[in-house]
């Protein structure tokens, strides 16, 4: 009995780190000053729903990944979005409702995210468009830059714990204010 609430302290734990991790990369500057990101909300809210793709994406294709970290980071990320709504002023009457919005827009953007990553075409860089960037054609030059970066991230979390890459600084080196870079 001990061992389960010991190992669920520990899961918990380890998806608190993770979502972190998410979030220190989703706040990198160099997304709102090079790559044009609006650094609203909105605009923030995207960056981490993407980043969360990444970890979680990362997590299936590791041998260690374990499904209960997954659905921990998941949840740690609804109870993150309902504190910032509660901070930013939304009655309790309504964050319920917005919180779920937001899981269903999570869940949307990762399916696209998912489904463009497998084609290599440019669908990934309209999907980065019509949600970072919400669908500002003159965005896409930034949308380009940015579904580069997140290409090369995606490879990189496929195969180094995202923890890992945040602490060492692998994804910020993928930002340049020209573009993303490839990292090895």
């Amino acid at each position: 009995m001990l061992h389960w609430f010991r190992r669920r302290a520990e899961v918990q734990r380890t998806a608190e780190k993770l979502y972190g991790s998410v979030v220190a990369a989703a706040r990198n500057p160099e997304f709102y000053r090079g790559m044009g990101v609006p650094d609203t909300p909105e605009g923030r809210f995207e960056l981490v729903a993407l980043h969360l793709f990444l970890m979680l994406e990362g997590l299936k294709g590791q041998n260690a990944a374990d499904p209960e970290v997954a659905q921990r980071t998941i949840e740690t990320f609804v109870t993150d979005m309902d504190d910032c709504m509660r901070e930013m002023g939304v009655g309790d009457m309504v964050v319920g409702k917005k919180v779920k919005r937001a899981a269903a827009a999570f869940y949307e953007r990762s399916s696209v995210y998912r489904a463009a990553l497998a084609e290599q075409g440019s669908e990934l860089d309209d999907g980065i468009m019509r949600y970072v960037f919400e669908g500002d054609g003159a965005a896409r030059d930034r949308a380009a830059r940015l579904a580069h970066y997140t290409r090369a991230a995606a490879e990189l979390s496929s195969k180094t714990p995202f923890d890992n890459l945040v602490a060492d600084g692998s994804f910020a080196r993928l930002l340049k204010a020209d573009g993303a870079e490839e990292v090895s």
